[in-house]
């Protein structure tokens, strides 16, 4: 049966103020609920502060995430330290760990957000018996990746979920991309240039700013128009029903 394919863009972002504490202006697209994919995710987020912004620094005590840096320079702090951070990397925040985001160059810091329960917070939302002793957070890692010198991470060990593979991907002028379905959930933003993405259930247009993610496993394929297409792609693993034979480890 066929899923859906979410489509979103950043032609009317929020407006939100005091993002995790800190005074100012956050601009702030929703791109992809966890209720409408079949894994057990919080959300795919796009979030922007201009020259001098601040995005809070706070504590992951639920959940993991992932900044995708798409514009700008900035400087993060992660379980208190500080490190400068530009377009391109990846920060890895894992259960445990604090982080904050501050611009400190002279243009807007934009980033994507990939936000994942932990696997102990999805196994005791699970469980009947809440054991109140054991809720206690493990110190948590927090690093910065290069995705653009790597173009394809794996965020294991930092972060220990579904969230599996963190891809920049391009295709050439007239050429076109398959990301296989089964077991994954694929969200794609795109970073330059047009063309369409395809699922079992929809062809859209997809130009800069656009976001596609598959839900329950569907096949996605991207075609690119003359400019070709520059794309960061997130994979997330879902778990396989009986009859798509069996769990994906």
């Amino acid at each position: 049966m066929p899923g859906e394919l979410l489509v979103a863009d950043l032609d009317m972002p929020s407006s939100v103020y005091g993002v995790h504490g800190a005074a100012g202006l956050t601009r702030w697209r929703s791109l992809a609920g966890g209720k409408g994919l079949r894994g057990p995710y919080e959300a795919v987020e796009w979030a922007c502060v201009p020259p001098g912004g601040l995005s809070g620094e706070h504590l992951h005590s639920r959940t993991e995430e992932v900044y995708v840096l798409l514009t700008g320079e900035g400087e993060a702090l992660l379980n208190g330290r500080p490190q400068r951070v530009r377009a391109g990397e990846l920060i890895l925040t894992g259960l445990g760990a604090t982080h904050g985001l501050r611009n400190v160059g002279s243009e807007p810091l934009s980033w994507l957000t990939l936000e994942v329960p932990a696997p102990r917070t999805v196994t005791l939302a699970r469980s009947q018996r809440k054991e109140i002793t054991s809720m206690q957070v493990p110190a948590g890692r927090a690093t910065v990746v290069d995705l653009g010198r790597e173009l394809d991470v794996d965020p294991r060990p930092v972060l220990q979920g579904p969230l599996r593979r963190i891809r920049m991907l391009r295709v050439v002028p007239g050429a076109s991309l398959d990301l296989p379905g089964r077991g994954f959930e694929h969200t794609v933003f795109v970073l330059d240039g047009q063309g369409s993405a395809s699922a079992q259930s929809v062809t859209v247009p997809v130009r800069q700013g656009t976001a596609v993610t598959t839900s329950g496993g569907e096949d996605l394929r991207l075609d690119a128009d003359a400019e070709g297409l520059r794309v960061v792609c997130a994979s997330f693993a879902i778990p396989l029903q009986p009859s798509e034979g069996g769990d994906l480890r």
